[in-house]
C-alpha cells in the first residue's frame, strides 16, 4: 500500500513512513487540513458532505467524522485509480428521478465498489495499531468439519427504480474480490416494489437477468430474496424500496390493506395478513399477489434453477422481510428497547378478531388490548405484560392465541404456493431474532411482533412445525458478541438464550437452519461466534447449520488489505478445510 501511494504523485511519503504518515497523506488529498499534532478540519472552500446516515435496526453506529477521506482510503484498498474519485462519487442523471412516493428512489453510484456507512463506520472507529495489526488468531481447529457454504450479499443499489443493472463493471470487480475468497455464491434481492412497480401483473425482469449473467461468468452461486416489502423508509442509506406504486394508489382509497396500530397509524412497509383472502388489490387476493409473483420469477428464471445457479430461494413474509408483525417501526418513534405495539387494527384483522371471538362464544373479546402500553413502553409499566399482568387471564390467552395464530396461517397460505411455484426448489424463512425482554415473564417484545413465548410456554414449535410441513430451511440472525455483552441490563436482553432456544426447537422438528450475520464481521472474536453457532462444538448429535450468509456488505469489499487474511481463514473453516489459526 505505501508502495503503490509512493507510486502516486499526489501522495508525497516520507522514506520510513508509518500508518500515521499514509493516514494524514490520504486527509490532505481528500481536501482536510491536517495539523502538526495529527488533528484535521476541513477547509471553508470545500463541500460540506452529511454523514451518513444510522444503520438499521436498533443497533446505530458512530458518526463518520471524515467522510471524504474513509471513502479515498475504501477505493485505494482495492485499488481503485484516485484520478477516479471525482467521477465515483458523481451520481447518474440519465436516470429518471423518482419522488418519496413512487417505488424507488435511488442513488445510481458508478463505481467499482458499493461501500455502506456501517463499513466506512467501522473503519473509522479503528485506531491506526488495529488497522496494522495482523489478523487475529481465531482459536481452534475446523478442519475436517462439515462443509458449510458461505454467501455473501450484494447492495441493493446495483438495480435501480427501473429494474436496470446500474454499473456491470463494478459488479464484476465485486464478484472477483469474492471469488479470490473462495466463497460459494451471493444474495440477490429482488423487490416486489421494483419488478412488479407501475402495473398489476406486468414485472420487469431485465437488470435481474444482467446481474444473472455475470454472476453466471465467475461461476458462483446464488440465493434470490423475494422481498414482499419496502425499505429505507428511516433513512437507511442510499436506496429507498416502497410497495409497488400501484398498491400505493390502492391504499389512497382503501388504508386498511396496511396493518395498524391502536392509534390507527399505518405501517406502509408490508400488507396486512388480513387481505391474504379478500380481493381488495385488483381484484386480487394479497396471496394471489404473492404466487403471481413468484410464478413470474420462475417462468423468467426457469433454466437458471435447473442449471444450479439459482441454489435456494428465500420468500419474504413479513416486516423487513422477516417472519414478523412490523411492532417495532421506527418511523413511529420505536426505539431498543420498546415492546412495540400490537398490528391487528385495520378492518381486515378486526373483522378476523371478531370472528374468532364470537367462535368462542365471547363477542366482548373481540378487541385489542387496552393496557398494553405503547412502542416505547417497558413491560413492567404496563397492565397487559407485566407479572401476573392481563397476558396469562383467559382474554389474554384468547387474544395471543389469536394474534399469532394470524402469522402461522399466513406462512401456511404463502408457503403452500411457494411450493407449488418453485416446484422442488430450497425455500428458506428468516426468522427475527427478538431477544430483548427475553429474561421476563411475558417476553413482552415476541408477543406484539407475533411469538406466544412466555416463559409457560413454548411460542416457537407452533411455528417451526408448521416450517417444517413445508420444507423449508430456517435462517437465524446472528449479532455478534459485541452486542451479547453491551445490552442494557435494563432490557433484559438474552440474544444468546433466544437463539438455542429457536435452534434446539428447530432440530427437535427435524428443520434445517442457517445463520445469516446482521453486522460487518470486524474481528476473530465474532467470526468465533459464528462458527461456534454454525458449528456447535459438543452436540453429540452433530447439527450444523446449511450455509452462512453476510447480509450486510462484508467489509472486506473495501478494505482488502486490512481483513483479507482473517476473512479467508473464517471462509475456510466453514468449509472444513483449515485450523482457524491456519492463515494467521
Amino acid at each position: 500500500m505505501l508502495a503503490g501511494l509512493r507510486q502516486h504523485g499526489n501522495f508525497p511519503l516520507p522514506a520510513r513512513a508509518d500508518m500515521n504518515d499514509v493516514l494524514a497523506a490520504l486527509a490532505r488529498a481528500a481536501g482536510w487540513t491536517v495539523h502538526p499534532d495529527g488533528t484535521t478540519f476541513r477547509s471553508s472552500n470545500q463541500p460540506h458532505l452529511p454523514p451518513p446516515p444510522p444503520q438499521l435496526g436498533m443497533f446505530q453506529v458512530a458518526p463518520v467524522e471524515t467522510p471524504a477521506f474513509i471513502n479515498t482510503l475504501n477505493s485505494y484498498a482495492i485499488g481503485t485509480p484516485l484520478d477516479s474519485q471525482a467521477s465515483a462519487l458523481q451520481t447518474d442523471d440519465s436516470l429518471s428521478p423518482s419522488s418519496l412516493d413512487s417505488v424507488v428512489a435511488d442513488r445510481s453510484i458508478k463505481t467499482e465498489n458499493y461501500g455502506n456507512s456501517s463499513s466506512a463506520n467501522s473503519l473509522n472507529c479503528m485506531d491506526n495499531d488495529q488497522l496494522l495489526r495482523s489478523s487475529a488468531v481465531l482459536a481452534g481447529d475446523y478442519t475436517k468439519t462439515p462443509y458449510i457454504p458461505v454467501y455473501a450479499s450484494l447492495p441493493m443499489g446495483i438495480i435501480n427504480s427501473h429494474c436496470q443493472l446500474v454499473d456491470p463493471e463494478g459488479v464484476r470487480a465485486e464478484l472477483r474480490h469474492l471469488k479470490s475468497l473462495n466463497v460459494d455464491g451471493v444474495v440477490v434481492d429482488c423487490w416486489w416494489g421494483i419488478v412488479e412497480a407501475w402495473i398489476p401483473r406486468k414485472y420487469e425482469w431485465s437488470g435481474y437477468r444482467d446481474l444473472f449473467g455475470i454472476i453466471k461468468e465467475f461461476k458462483l452461486k446464488v440465493q434470490v430474496v423475494l422481498s414482499f416489502h419496502g425499505c429505507g423508509d428511516t433513512g437507511s442509506g442510499d436506496v429507498l424500496i416502497s410497495l409497488p406504486k400501484w398498491i400505493m394508489e390502492i391504499a389512497k382509497e382503501n388504508q386498511d390493506i396496511f396493518f395498524t396500530d391502536r392509534e390507527g397509524r399505518r405501517s406502509t412497509e408490508c400488507l396486512s395478513w388480513g387481505i391474504d383472502k379478500e380481493r381488495v388489490l385488483r381484484g386480487r387476493t394479497g396471496i394471489e399477489a404473492y404466487f403471481d409473483f413468484m410464478r413470474s420469477f420462475h417462468m423468467e428464471f426457469r433454466n437458471l434453477s435447473e442449471e444450479g445457479l439459482i441454489s435456494a430461494i428465500e420468500i419474504g413474509l413479513g416486516a423487513s422481510g422477516e417472519l414478523r408483525y412490523p411492532s417495532c417501526p421506527e418511523i413511529m418513534g420505536w426505539k431498543y428497547p420498546g415492546i412495540g405495539e400490537f398490528q391487528c387494527y385495520d378492518r381486515y384483522m378486526q373483522k378476523n378478531l371478531r370472528k374468532s371471538a364470537v367462535s368462542r362464544g365471547h363477542l366482548f373479546w373481540a378487541r385489542g388490548p387496552d393496557n398494553a402500553g405503547y412502542y416505547n413502553s417497558r413491560p413492567h409499566e404496563t397492565g397487559f405484560f407485566c407479572d401476573g399482568g392481563d397476558y396469562d387471564s383467559f382474554y389474554g390467552r384468547f387474544f395471543l392465541n389469536w394474534y399469532s395464530g394470524v402469522l402461522i396461517d399466513h406462512v401456511d397460505q404463502v408457503l403452500s404456493l411457494a411450493t407449488l411455484a418453485f416446484d422442488g426448489a430450497e425455500i428458506v424463512v428468516k426468522v427475527p431474532s427478538i431477544y430483548w425482554w427475553y429474561r421476563t415473564a411475558s417476553h413482552a417484545a415476541e408477543l406484539t411482533a407475533g411469538f406466544y413465548n412466555p416463559t409457560n410456554r413454548d411460542g416457537y414449535s407452533p411455528v417451526l412445525k408448521m416450517l417444517k410441513k413445508h420444507a423449508v430451511i430456517l435462517k437465524l440472525v446472528c449479532y455478534g458478541p459485541e452486542f451479547t455483552v453491551q445490552e442494557n441490563d435494563e432490557a433484559f436482553a438474552d440474544l444468546e438464550g433466544l437463539t438455542w432456544q429457536v435452534m434446539n426447537a428447530a432440530w427437535d422438528h427435524g428443520l434445517p437452519i442457517c445463520i445469516e450475520s446482521a453486522l460487518p464481521c470486524l474481528d476473530g472474536d465474532m467470526y468465533s461466534q459464528i462458527l461456534d453457532t454454525a458449528k456447535p462444538r459438543n452436540d453429540p448429535d452433530r447439527h450444523h447449520a446449511s450455509f452462512f450468509t453476510y447480509r450486510q456488505q462484508p467489509p472486506f469489499l473495501l478494505q482488502r488489505d486490512v481483513y483479507f487474511p482473517e476473512l479467508r481463514t473464517f471462509v475456510k473453516c466453514m468449509h472444513g478445510e483449515a485450523p482457524q489459526n491456519g492463515e494467521g
